[in-house]
């Protein structure tokens, strides 16, 4: 019995070390699991977090950083990668022949997309552009500060001639976006020296920067003088040059907002506290069908000039005017022309049949 009591002790104590044997080896193999899912959890927190600093982080200037390289380059090529040559008119182009009336020194109609050219008259043809200078006056601005930033009105700004928004507020600090919409809708050449002294210091330094913008994009007979086109002289630009540009304009969401704006109402540090804004662009005061911007400019030296563009039946159309003898009945017509000639390309690719 003895033996038998020995050997049964033996058994059970061995049972018991297979137990302790198996709950050891269960307790490494759930310790290993635990660090392999630990690893597993760390490493998708990783690139989860990777991914946020790719995708939502922000440039000083408030715009996405998280984009592809390739689209962050195709956003920016309007300043930074221009691709030659500037906007021309192709073979395959669809040619109009416009009526006007009144005399016109240059002009284009051309497709805002593609850069096609419809019409032109002299479209190389360097002339003073006035307030169209402040397309690129905009562009600068967007391009090399934040919009929800505020902007100090200084004594320049005030003491302004020519068109203004006129109730800017000496020694206050304004938004930067309302300046934006005093800039391109009334066509403020307060706002725009505003603007220019906020982004660079001084109106000097701002021009510097607008010609070397228009060198980046390659516009060869441009040449900006002021921040704003109130001086005529050595402030210059000819149609093919100012539809390039336009187009940089309106690939800037917020610059093709403010542009297609008949009138703005915008929080503001006056009496009231509200600003109210028109728009002085002729195809939206009269309520051009699909008119989307962009901007008006006068000085005796330059005459009426305009560029505006509109969007009908999916097409996508801008016109240059420099010195026009009616830039809202010359616009009515060049786009009238431009829109009908695409209806009927678009009929004949329809039907070959028809004439």
């Amino acid at each position: 019995m003895s033996d038998l009591k020995v050997l049964y002790s033996i058994r059970e104590e061995h049972k018991a070390r297979e137990v302790r044997a198996r709950k050891a080896r269960r307790a490494r193999r759930r310790h290993r699991i635990r660090r392999v899912v630990a690893v597993l959890v760390l490493a998708v927190v990783a690139v989860f977090l990777l991914s946020l600093v790719r995708t939502g982080a922000t440039t000083r200037h408030g715009h996405t950083a998280g984009l592809s390289l390739s689209l962050r380059l195709r956003a920016r090529q309007a300043v930074d990668k221009p691709k030659p040559p500037l906007y021309g008119t192709l073979p395959d182009a669809v040619q109009v022949k416009p009526k006007l009336k009144l005399g016109l020194k240059a002009g284009l109609l051309f497709d805002v997309r593609t850069g096609k050219v419809l019409w032109e008259h002299d479209p190389s043809r360097r002339l003073p552009i006035a307030s169209l200078t402040k397309m690129m006056t905009a562009l600068v601005v967007v391009t090399h500060s934040n919009p929800h930033a505020h902007v100090l009105i200084t004594k320049q700004a005030t003491d302004f001639s020519g068109s203004g928004v006129g109730l800017l507020p000496l020694g206050k600090r304004v938004p930067e976006i309302s300046l934006l919409y005093g800039l391109l809708l009334p066509s403020g050449n307060d706002a725009a020296v505003a603007l220019a002294q906020h982004v660079a210091g001084t109106q000097d330094r701002f021009i510097s920067l607008m010609n070397a913008t228009a060198r980046r994009m390659g516009l060869r007979c441009t040449h900006y003088a002021t921040v704003s086109g109130i001086v005529d002289k050595d402030n210059y630009s000819c149609p093919e040059n100012l539809a390039v540009l336009a187009h940089a304009v309106l690939t800037q969401p917020l610059l093709h907002r403010i542009v297609g704006s008949p009138s703005a109402i915008l929080r503001f540090p006056i009496k009231g506290g509200k600003l109210y804004l028109y728009n002085n662009n002729p195809l939206l005061m009269t309520g051009y069908p699909g008119a989307d911007g962009v901007k008006t400019g006068f000085t005796t030296a330059a005459g009426l000039c305009l560029v505006a563009t509109a969007r009908q039946n999916g097409q996508w159309l801008g016109v240059v005017l420099l010195h026009s003898g009616n830039w809202l009945t010359q616009a009515e017509t060049v786009l009238n022309a431009g829109f009908a000639a695409l209806k009927r390309a678009d009929s004949r690719r329809a039907d070959p049949a028809q004439p």
